[in-house]
């Protein structure tokens, strides 16, 4: 029998969560998210970017992410990271901005804007000090007055879950360990008594059965190793040569000042050469500006440069 393939990959994440099969799955996954916030659960959702199979392809970098809207409008973004970015507040609010958005169209009024909520399940510890499921909204400092319920922030990191579990009584402790645990018969435990967990496990099994599923899947993974690279040799590079023309400069200089300012033009410049380079591989602007720290704004304009 072969082994399960990880849930924890995006790929797999978005077979279970994001296909029109297993609307109930991703319905049950979310109200055990709500429940836990002691936020008010939902009654139904519209899955807004199926899975399709084009979806695996890894030249682009994709993001594998599910995007639903409940009956109500609401709409939500799920999201899977085994690797720590860098910077997931500001990816966070740039993909929660992205969504909120996009709801207006040309002449449509803002009371048409709903709530949008963005769910960052993480494979690494990326708020120190705080429960393994943290939510965030708007509120004012001294009073804690709800400004707007339009905006709310999920973030799920599992590798606290061991630490601060409060029992399989919780739902969403469940649905962690589905993502988690690694021997199947943990898994056939968890979902005896959860008629989503059962179906969520059945896909899982049939997609590690499946050759082509298993191509796919290997194919994302090589694709997702070759993208840390690039960008870790992208940032060494930049600060290697940055540091380089840095030092060059301020010999010429002769001062303190002049060395300061060139490195940081050095720097400058490096990274300029840089954001191109991924821009050239078909990086999303959002990750490049974080491997670069260039603004995005910098970076959209320079793809306007590229040939």
């Amino acid at each position: 029998m072969e082994a399960l393939l990880s849930p924890k990959v995006d790929f797999v994440f978005k077979r279970i969560f994001g296909t029109e099969d297993n609307r109930d799955v991703l319905l049950a996954f979310l109200n055990a998210i709500f429940e836990d916030s002691e936020q008010p659960l939902v009654d139904s959702v519209e899955i807004l970017n199926p899975f399709v199979e084009k979806d695996a392809l890894t030249d682009k970098m994709s993001v594998l992410d599910v995007k639903a809207r409940t009956a109500a409008g609401m709409l939500i973004d799920i999201e899977i990271q085994v690797r720590d970015h860098q910077d997931m507040a500001k990816r966070t609010l740039f993909y929660w901005s992205q969504l909120f958005q996009q709801q207006l169209k040309v002449g449509d009024d803002y009371h048409q804007l709903h709530k949008t909520v963005t769910v960052n399940v993480l494979d690494f510890t990326a708020l120190p000090d705080t429960p393994y499921h943290s939510t965030f909204h708007l509120h004012e400092d001294r009073t804690g007055r709800l400004l707007t319920d339009l905006l709310e922030v999920h973030y799920i990191e599992l590798r606290k879950l061991y630490a601060q579990s409060l029992g399989l009584e919780r739902r969403l402790v469940r649905w962690m360990l589905f993502l988690t645990t690694q021997t199947r018969e943990r898994l056939e435990e968890l979902a005896m008594a959860d008629p989503a967990l059962k179906k969520a496990l059945t896909t899982l099994e049939w997609l590690s059965q499946d050759a082509h599923t298993r191509e796919l899947y290997e194919a994302r993974q090589k694709g997702l190793m070759t993208y840390q690279a690039d960008l870790a040799g992208a940032r060494e590079q930049g600060r290697q040569e940055g540091r380089a023309e840095g030092r060059e400069e301020g010999r010429e200089e002769g001062r303190a000042e002049g060395r300061e300012e060139g490195r940081a033009e050095g720097a400058q410049r490096k990274a300029v050469e840089v954001a191109r380079y991924l821009l050239t591989r078909g990086i999303a602007v959002d990750e490049v500006a974080q491997a670069t720290g260039l603004p995005v704004t910098d970076i959209a304009a320079l793809t306007r440069t590229l040939p």
